[in-house]
Protein backbone atom coordinates (compact mmCIF):
# COMPACT_ATOMS: atom_id res chain seq x y z
CA UNK A 1 0.00 0.00 0.00
CA UNK A 2 2.88 2.50 0.71
CA UNK A 3 4.12 2.60 -2.91
CA UNK A 4 1.18 3.66 -4.21
CA UNK A 5 0.83 6.38 -1.44
CA UNK A 6 2.78 9.68 -3.34
CA UNK A 7 0.53 8.76 -6.35
CA UNK A 8 -2.52 9.59 -4.38
CA UNK A 9 -0.75 12.63 -3.09
CA UNK A 10 0.29 13.35 -6.46
CA UNK A 11 -3.89 13.46 -7.98
CA UNK A 12 -4.85 15.70 -4.97
CA UNK A 13 -2.17 18.31 -5.33
CA UNK A 14 -3.50 18.37 -9.24
CA UNK A 15 -7.43 18.65 -8.25
CA UNK A 16 -6.67 21.08 -5.66
CA UNK A 17 -4.14 23.07 -7.74
CA UNK A 18 -6.47 23.45 -10.99
CA UNK A 19 -7.44 27.35 -11.50
CA UNK A 20 -9.36 29.18 -14.12
CA UNK A 21 -7.26 32.09 -15.88
CA UNK A 22 -10.00 34.54 -16.69
CA UNK A 23 -7.97 35.58 -20.47
CA UNK A 24 -7.86 32.26 -21.13
CA UNK A 25 -10.26 30.66 -20.11
CA UNK A 26 -8.68 27.69 -18.87
CA UNK A 27 -8.09 25.87 -15.89
CA UNK A 28 -4.20 25.64 -15.35
CA UNK A 29 -1.95 24.02 -12.61
CA UNK A 30 -1.28 27.01 -9.61
CA UNK A 31 -0.24 26.45 -6.16
CA UNK A 32 1.13 30.04 -6.34
CA UNK A 33 -1.63 33.34 -5.69
CA UNK A 34 -0.98 36.76 -7.09
CA UNK A 35 -1.14 38.05 -3.89
CA UNK A 36 1.82 35.27 -2.57
CA UNK A 37 3.89 36.17 -6.06
CA UNK A 38 3.32 39.20 -7.02
CA UNK A 39 5.63 41.18 -3.90
CA UNK A 40 8.51 38.88 -4.46
CA UNK A 41 8.36 39.99 -8.08
CA UNK A 42 8.29 43.42 -7.06
CA UNK A 43 10.99 42.70 -5.04
CA UNK A 44 13.05 41.41 -7.79
CA UNK A 45 12.27 44.12 -10.45
CA UNK A 46 13.32 46.50 -8.04
CA UNK A 47 16.49 44.93 -7.17
CA UNK A 48 16.98 44.48 -10.99
CA UNK A 49 16.71 48.30 -11.86
CA UNK A 50 18.71 49.36 -8.90
CA UNK A 51 21.62 46.96 -10.21
CA UNK A 52 21.33 48.18 -13.94
CA UNK A 53 21.90 51.12 -16.17
CA UNK A 54 17.91 52.10 -16.96
CA UNK A 55 17.90 54.61 -19.90
CA UNK A 56 15.40 57.57 -19.64
CA UNK A 57 14.75 60.93 -21.40
CA UNK A 58 15.93 59.23 -24.99
CA UNK A 59 13.52 58.64 -28.60
CA UNK A 60 13.67 55.40 -27.54
CA UNK A 61 12.60 54.85 -24.18
CA UNK A 62 10.50 57.53 -24.74
CA UNK A 63 8.96 54.97 -27.35
CA UNK A 64 9.02 52.04 -24.69
CA UNK A 65 6.80 53.76 -22.86
CA UNK A 66 4.26 54.79 -24.85
CA UNK A 67 4.15 51.55 -26.19
CA UNK A 68 3.92 50.01 -23.05
CA UNK A 69 1.16 51.95 -21.66
CA UNK A 70 -0.97 51.14 -24.69
CA UNK A 71 -0.45 47.65 -24.10
CA UNK A 72 -1.46 48.15 -20.62
CA UNK A 73 -4.30 49.91 -21.74
CA UNK A 74 -5.13 47.15 -24.15
CA UNK A 75 -5.42 44.25 -21.37
CA UNK A 76 -7.67 46.58 -19.33
CA UNK A 77 -9.94 46.86 -22.32
CA UNK A 78 -9.87 43.33 -22.60
CA UNK A 79 -10.48 42.33 -19.54
CA UNK A 80 -12.93 44.75 -19.32
CA UNK A 81 -14.71 43.11 -22.21
CA UNK A 82 -14.40 39.35 -20.74
CA UNK A 83 -15.81 40.72 -17.97
CA UNK A 84 -13.18 40.41 -15.44
CA UNK A 85 -11.99 44.58 -14.32
CA UNK A 86 -10.83 43.48 -11.39
CA UNK A 87 -8.51 40.82 -12.38
CA UNK A 88 -5.64 43.72 -12.82
CA UNK A 89 -6.55 45.48 -9.71
CA UNK A 90 -3.14 44.58 -7.58
CA UNK A 91 -0.73 44.82 -11.07
CA UNK A 92 1.34 47.80 -10.66
CA UNK A 93 2.63 48.81 -14.41
CA UNK A 94 6.03 50.03 -15.04
CA UNK A 95 8.02 49.93 -18.30
CA UNK A 96 11.87 50.47 -18.39
CA UNK A 97 14.36 50.23 -21.20
CA UNK A 98 17.63 49.01 -19.88
CA UNK A 99 21.11 49.33 -21.43
CA UNK A 100 22.16 45.44 -22.17
CA UNK A 101 23.12 44.33 -25.81
CA UNK A 102 21.54 41.12 -25.31
CA UNK A 103 18.52 40.71 -27.60
CA UNK A 104 15.79 39.88 -24.75
CA UNK A 105 12.74 41.44 -23.06
CA UNK A 106 10.58 40.31 -20.27
CA UNK A 107 7.55 40.98 -18.18
CA UNK A 108 7.62 39.79 -14.21
CA UNK A 109 4.03 38.63 -12.61
CA UNK A 110 2.55 42.02 -11.83
CA UNK A 111 3.34 43.98 -15.00
CA UNK A 112 7.12 45.05 -14.56
CA UNK A 113 8.07 45.22 -18.33
CA UNK A 114 11.59 45.56 -18.93
CA UNK A 115 12.76 45.85 -22.82
CA UNK A 116 16.94 45.48 -23.22
CA UNK A 117 18.25 47.88 -25.53
CA UNK A 118 19.89 45.18 -27.78
CA UNK A 119 15.93 44.23 -28.66
CA UNK A 120 15.44 47.60 -30.34
CA UNK A 121 17.24 46.84 -33.70
CA UNK A 122 15.01 43.97 -34.22
CA UNK A 123 11.87 46.01 -33.34
CA UNK A 124 12.94 48.54 -35.54
CA UNK A 125 9.66 50.60 -35.21
CA UNK A 126 6.29 51.48 -32.71
CA UNK A 127 4.48 47.74 -34.22
CA UNK A 128 7.32 45.50 -33.70
CA UNK A 129 7.84 47.01 -29.91
CA UNK A 130 4.39 46.49 -29.09
CA UNK A 131 4.85 42.17 -30.81
CA UNK A 132 7.58 42.43 -28.03
CA UNK A 133 5.95 44.17 -25.08
CA UNK A 134 2.11 42.55 -25.57
CA UNK A 135 3.90 38.91 -25.68
CA UNK A 136 5.80 39.76 -22.73
CA UNK A 137 2.60 41.00 -20.87
CA UNK A 138 0.45 38.01 -22.23
CA UNK A 139 3.14 36.33 -20.30
CA UNK A 140 2.07 37.62 -17.22
CA UNK A 141 -1.83 37.82 -17.67
CA UNK A 142 -1.58 34.38 -18.36
CA UNK A 143 -0.12 33.46 -15.21
CA UNK A 144 3.32 31.68 -16.66
CA UNK A 145 5.14 32.08 -14.04
CA UNK A 146 2.95 30.50 -11.34
CA UNK A 147 2.12 27.47 -13.48
CA UNK A 148 6.06 26.92 -14.60
CA UNK A 149 6.87 27.21 -10.85
CA UNK A 150 4.23 25.01 -10.30
CA UNK A 151 5.07 22.67 -12.60
CA UNK A 152 8.44 22.69 -11.52
CA UNK A 153 7.19 21.81 -7.87
CA UNK A 154 5.55 18.55 -9.69
CA UNK A 155 8.29 17.58 -11.46
CA UNK A 156 10.14 17.62 -8.06
CA UNK A 157 7.48 15.77 -5.99
CA UNK A 158 7.46 12.99 -9.08
CA UNK A 159 11.12 12.99 -8.64
CA UNK A 160 10.27 11.79 -4.77
CA UNK A 161 7.49 9.20 -5.32
CA UNK A 162 10.30 7.73 -7.93
CA UNK A 163 12.87 7.61 -5.40
CA UNK A 164 9.92 6.41 -2.70
CA UNK A 165 8.51 3.69 -5.06
CA UNK A 166 12.26 1.84 -5.75
CA UNK A 167 14.03 2.14 -2.61
CA UNK A 168 13.75 -1.73 -2.66
CA UNK A 169 15.96 -1.55 -5.93
CA UNK A 170 20.02 -1.44 -6.41
CA UNK A 171 21.52 1.43 -6.44
CA UNK A 172 22.25 1.12 -9.79
CA UNK A 173 18.77 0.34 -10.91
CA UNK A 174 17.68 3.71 -9.13
CA UNK A 175 20.26 5.25 -10.97
CA UNK A 176 18.70 4.61 -14.00
CA UNK A 177 15.33 5.13 -13.24
CA UNK A 178 15.76 8.49 -12.24
CA UNK A 179 18.06 9.47 -14.65
CA UNK A 180 15.03 8.65 -17.03
CA UNK A 181 12.62 10.21 -15.15
CA UNK A 182 14.89 13.54 -15.43
CA UNK A 183 14.94 13.32 -19.04
CA UNK A 184 11.64 11.88 -19.61
CA UNK A 185 9.81 14.40 -17.83
CA UNK A 186 12.04 17.30 -19.04
CA UNK A 187 11.74 16.37 -22.80
CA UNK A 188 8.38 15.16 -22.73
CA UNK A 189 6.61 17.21 -19.80
CA UNK A 190 8.12 20.54 -19.03
CA UNK A 191 9.78 22.20 -22.14
CA UNK A 192 6.41 21.21 -24.21
CA UNK A 193 4.62 22.86 -21.11
CA UNK A 194 7.25 25.84 -22.02
CA UNK A 195 6.35 25.69 -25.28
CA UNK A 196 2.80 25.81 -25.15
CA UNK A 197 3.20 28.80 -22.88
CA UNK A 198 4.87 30.57 -25.64
CA UNK A 199 2.29 29.93 -28.06
CA UNK A 200 -0.82 31.32 -25.48
CA UNK A 201 1.69 34.21 -25.11
CA UNK A 202 2.12 35.18 -28.88
CA UNK A 203 -1.77 34.23 -29.06
CA UNK A 204 -2.82 36.60 -26.62
CA UNK A 205 0.08 39.08 -27.61
CA UNK A 206 -1.18 39.43 -30.96
CA UNK A 207 -4.81 40.04 -29.56
CA UNK A 208 -2.97 43.16 -27.38
CA UNK A 209 -1.35 44.89 -29.88
CA UNK A 210 -4.56 44.97 -32.05
CA UNK A 211 -6.42 46.20 -29.43
CA UNK A 212 -3.47 48.84 -28.69
CA UNK A 213 -4.06 49.67 -31.83
CA UNK A 214 -1.19 48.04 -33.97
CA UNK A 215 -1.63 46.18 -37.22
CA UNK A 216 -0.80 42.24 -36.19
CA UNK A 217 0.16 41.72 -39.59
CA UNK A 218 3.57 43.15 -38.12
CA UNK A 219 4.05 40.29 -35.70
CA UNK A 220 5.16 38.36 -38.92
CA UNK A 221 8.13 41.05 -40.37
CA UNK A 222 9.39 41.21 -36.21
CA UNK A 223 9.82 37.60 -36.06
CA UNK A 224 11.41 36.95 -38.97
CA UNK A 225 13.80 39.66 -38.64
CA UNK A 226 14.71 37.50 -35.31
CA UNK A 227 14.85 34.33 -37.06
CA UNK A 228 17.55 36.07 -39.62
CA UNK A 229 19.28 37.73 -36.66
CA UNK A 230 19.69 34.58 -34.61
CA UNK A 231 21.23 33.11 -38.26
CA UNK A 232 17.84 30.75 -38.06
CA UNK A 233 19.95 27.83 -36.22
CA UNK A 234 19.80 27.11 -32.39
CA UNK A 235 18.20 23.84 -30.70
CA UNK A 236 15.94 21.35 -32.16
CA UNK A 237 12.49 22.14 -31.32
CA UNK A 238 12.01 19.35 -29.14
CA UNK A 239 14.49 19.90 -26.88
CA UNK A 240 13.76 23.93 -26.65
CA UNK A 241 11.95 26.22 -24.48
CA UNK A 242 10.18 27.80 -27.23
CA UNK A 243 8.86 26.83 -30.88
CA UNK A 244 10.87 26.73 -33.59
CA UNK A 245 10.98 30.44 -35.67
CA UNK A 246 8.87 28.28 -38.67
CA UNK A 247 6.09 26.84 -36.06
CA UNK A 248 5.96 30.33 -34.57
CA UNK A 249 5.68 31.92 -37.64
CA UNK A 250 2.84 29.63 -39.07
CA UNK A 251 1.30 29.27 -36.01
CA UNK A 252 1.01 33.65 -35.81
CA UNK A 253 -0.24 33.39 -39.32
CA UNK A 254 -2.96 31.31 -38.86
CA UNK A 255 -4.08 33.29 -35.65
CA UNK A 256 -3.70 37.08 -37.00
CA UNK A 257 -7.68 36.60 -38.33
CA UNK A 258 -8.76 35.96 -34.81
CA UNK A 259 -7.36 38.72 -33.28
CA UNK A 260 -7.92 41.37 -35.39
CA UNK A 261 -11.89 39.98 -35.35
CA UNK A 262 -11.39 40.59 -31.34
CA UNK A 263 -10.10 43.76 -31.49
CA UNK A 264 -13.38 44.77 -33.54
CA UNK A 265 -15.15 43.27 -31.20
CA UNK A 266 -13.71 44.82 -28.04
CA UNK A 267 -12.58 48.03 -29.83
CA UNK A 268 -9.20 49.48 -30.01
CA UNK A 269 -6.80 52.01 -27.90
CA UNK A 270 -7.87 55.97 -28.19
Amino acid sequence: MKKYLPIGIFAALLVCACATNPITGKQNLNFVSNSELFPTSFQQYNAFIKENKVITGTADAKRVDLVGSKIKAAAEKYLAYLGQTQYLKDYRWEYKLVDNKEVNAWCLPGGKIVVYSGILPVTQNESGLATVMGHEVSHALANHGAQRMSAAQLQQIGGVALDAATSNKSESTRSIFSQAYGIGSEVGVMLPFSRSNESEADKIGLTLMAIAGYNPDDAIAFWSRMSASSGGGGTPEFMSTHPSDATRIANLKSLIPQAKEMALKVGTVR
